[in-house]
């Protein structure tokens, strides 16, 4: 802390310290204020500037220090000045007091406070920044807030002074009012119970609906504001409930959810339903991991007491065995089902128009124009692919394209390079390296799945290896390039027999459509695929025949007119707690709208958007990410929830750990799966859930007791006293629980029980 801060704060703990040892705050008693009615009247007459000037005074320190009487002072403006002139007086002094509060607290807090919790205070900035004029307004509006907690706690945020002032001066007004006019009144009280009156009482029913009424305005105003552009073109009269573009999860379960409440509602997909978890994501990469794993098994089959053998099989009926699945799930998400539940389905892609309007260039090349009274913006996302040179050279795969173009390949890729050590770039180079694949994983951070914590992307990067992927973390890719490189005449002859697309050139070299060219000195040369990397300065070379760039993805923010209509867009589209837009009756749901890229938040966000959508006049339901699971499907998996340790040392959240070895379990012994662990961030000295992680077979499946348990508020002494089927994976839970109990047991009483059992047997 600063010299300054420090003075500042002296000077304001001795102002107070003296308000006490002078018992000042007799002056602001009922009884005084009573007593003295009669003198500050004929004082007030004789000198009205000076007493209003010392009264202004008086409220502007006791506000500032954020001393307890505001509410007699105010009452003893309205006795001595009167309604109007009171209420002009204790107005101005108010909010001149609490700005002067407010600052105390920016000078001598925020930075304490920004240093320590700045991590946890950052959606609050944001939030404070998008809106908070209207909700400190809206704070002002109710005066059974302590205005000396809003002064100092809105001191420690990054809204404006001249904001802060001028809010506050409008929204203290009608609180003021009421005050002051019961300080008129004054005379005629006995007591402060007689402020209770019925016209009174009325006027505090009034100042509570207030701010409901203010906020329902101000709504209108901004909602007035931000369609004024397209009054014009605003339908008298709608086609549709809702119009939903795209045919995802958060897309398909916005529509389910309108057509089961009858609304009228259109489904816009352009490509295929399902969006990417069907074809391109969670769908096809499970069934390959599926393949893979049995792949490892067979290898393996000693761990079961079986003989190793090395599984014989064909790729291409691996990946056929991937699109079957991805056939036999289809109907789930199809046009004939969801035409079936209600839905409309237009194969298309639709474009907003205005706020109301979605144009559709129908697959059969035809347009058609809805209008709808609300919309949900449902168009996923795509992989990122990094802007590398010569990446397009050498060609690439994305976690969508790979299915279509792997499923052309007679064998598994030879040399597969992996950029990326996110869940999919880990799930897909160990399955591929099951498969048989020699698959090298580039990741520029410092490890891979860097959002879980250390040890567990040790324990992942260990698995891959010992499946035989080469893990280079901290390798940067700068280019990719074609390299020549030589081999014999004769391979090059078979290599070129074996091609029908010859070329010959005036030089006498034969191309072929694999890069090789006969030289007139007999020997071939040929252009091998390379990844250039660079690792503490070193350049370093990596050949490949394949090359999957698995590095994330991106929202599609593009092609259906969000910069048209002018809606904000950061990464994702730009909405507010109730998944709105700039627009109140447009909405983002899934991929496209963030935070999260998983299914089921997908869906979850899209229960919210549809119904905010559709009944949001009525009431409007916040997202709550709260419980957020997620899993990565490598062997082991890794599952978790809530916070886990590096999180919640940079929110500087306090936490205890409950660990778990699945070493231990009776029922992964038995499976030969026994390693792993459970780990639980706890409340120090309370069993109340922060965080799990989970490493081990099943983890996906374990963690949803959990989930349940964060959900609905359940601590670890509840999952102890639920009975576990024996033996099964799911008792790993109960023992983490054991483990937490065990640690917290009550050493004293049990230190008691042992001398009444020894008592008991007479020693």
């Amino acid at each position: 802390m600063r010299l300054r801060q420090i003075i500042l704060l002296l000077l304001l703990a001795l102002a107070t310290c003296a308000f006490v040892a002078l018992d000042l705050g007799r002056f602001l008693s009922f009884e005084q204020l009573k007593a003295s009615q009669a003198s500050f009247a004929q004082l007030h007459a004789e000198q009205p500037l000076a007493v209003a000037a010392a009264y202004f005074l008086v409220y502007v320190l006791a506000t500032a220090l954020s001393i307890p009487g505001a509410v007699i002072i105010t009452l003893a403006g309205g006795a001595i000045f009167g309604l109007w002139q009171g209420l002009l007086i204790v107005s101005f002094a108010s909010t001149v007091g609490a700005t002067l509060a407010f600052l105390a607290s920016r000078f001598l807090l925020r930075d304490w406070v920004e240093a320590r919790f700045g991590q946890r205070l950052a959606d609050i900035h944001l939030g404070v920044d998008r809106e908070g004029g209207f909700y400190l307004f809206t704070l002002r509006l109710i005066p059974v807030v302590p205005f000396f907690l809003i002064n100092l706690l809105m001191g420690l945020t990054r809204m404006k002074v001249w904001t802060y002032y001028w809010v506050s001066q409008i929204g203290m007004l009608a609180g003021t009012a009421v005050y002051v006019n019961a300080g008129t009144q004054l005379a005629q009280l006995e007591s402060l119970q007689g402020i209770l009156s019925p016209a009174l009482l009325g006027s505090f029913v009034l100042l509570g609906i207030f701010p409901l009424v203010a906020r329902r305005i101000v709504a209108a105003v901004q909602k007035r504001k931000v369609f004024a552009r397209w009054a014009d073109q605003r339908p008298k009269t709608f086609d549709r409930n809702l119009i939903v573009i795209g045919g995802g999860a958060g897309g398909l379960v916005s529509a389910y959810i309108a057509a089961a409440v009858k609304a009228k509602v259109t489904l816009i997909e352009a490509h295929k339903m399902g969006g990417d978890c069907l074809n391109y994501g969670c769908v096809p990469s499970k069934a390959l991991i599926k393949s893979a794993k049995l792949a490892h098994q067979m290898r393996h089959a000693s761990n079961y007491g079986l003989s190793d053998a090395a599984p014989s099989f064909s790729f291409k009926a691996v990946m056929q065995r991937v699109h079957n699945v991805i056939a036999a799930i289809e109907p789930h998400d199809s046009i004939e089902r969801y035409t079936g539940l209600g839905v409309e389905v237009l194969q298309g892609y639709g474009k907003l128009v205005n706020p109301w309007t979605v144009e559709v260039a129908l697959n059969d090349g035809t347009t058609q124009q809805l209008t709808a009274r609300s919309i949900v913006i449902a168009a996923g996302a795509r992989p990122f692919v990094p802007p590398l040179p010569g990446l397009d050279d050498v060609g690439y795969v994305t976690s969508d394209t790979l299915w279509g173009e792997f499923a052309k390949l007679d064998e598994v890729p030879k040399r597969l390079v992996v950029l990326g050590g996110g869940p999919i770039g880990c799930e897909l180079a160990q399955s591929f390296a099951r498969l048989g694949s020699h698959v090298t994983q580039v990741e520029m951070g410092a490890r891979i799945m860097v959002r879980e914590d250390e040890e567990v992307s040790e324990l992942a990067k260990a698995s891959l290896e010992a499946d035989g992927v080469q893990v280079l973390t901290g390798h940067k890719a700068l280019r990719c390039e074609l390299r020549p490189s030589s081999v014999t005449a004769s391979a090059a002859k078979q290599s070129m027999d074996r091609h029908a697309s010859l070329a010959m050139t005036d030089k006498g070299l034969a191309m072929t459509n694999e890069g090789l060219a006969m030289t007139s000195e007999g020997v071939a040369s040929t252009f091998e695929k390379c990844l250039i990397v660079e690792h503490n300065g070193q350049e370093q070379v990596i050949p490949f025949d394949q090359l999957l760039c698995a590095v994330g993805r991106v929202a599609r923010l593009q092609g259906y007119g969000l910069e048209d209509l002018g809606i904000p867009t950061h990464s994702t589209v730009d909405t507010n707690e109730y998944l709105q837009t700039i627009y109140p009756n447009i909405y983002a749901a899934g991929d496209v709208a963030g935070p999260f890229q998983f299914t089921h938040t997908a869906a979850h966000q899209a229960w919210y958007a549809a119904v905010n959508a559709l009944f949001g006049e009525w009431k409007l339901f916040k997202a709550d990410y709260s419980v957020i699971p997620w899993a990565t499907f490598i062997d082991p998996e890794v599952a978790r929830v809530g916070l886990n340790e590096q999180d919640a040392q940079e929110k500087n959240i306090a936490y205890e750990v409950t660990k778990y070895g699945i070493d231990d379990l009776d029922r992964a012994i038995a499976d030969s799966e026994a390693h792993g662990f459970v780990k639980v961030l706890t409340v120090p000295g309370k069993d109340k859930i922060l965080g799990v992680t989970i490493v081990g077979a099943h983890a996906g499946d374990l963690l949803a007791e959990y989930v349940l348990a964060m959900k609905h508020g359940l601590g670890l002494n509840k999952i102890l006293g639920t009975i576990h089927t024996y033996p099964t994976m799911s008792e790993a839970n109960k023992y983490a629980a054991g483990e937490w109990k065990r640690a917290h047991a009550p050493h004293k009483l049990l230190d008691w029980v042992k001398k009444y059992h020894a008592w008991k047997l007479g020693e």
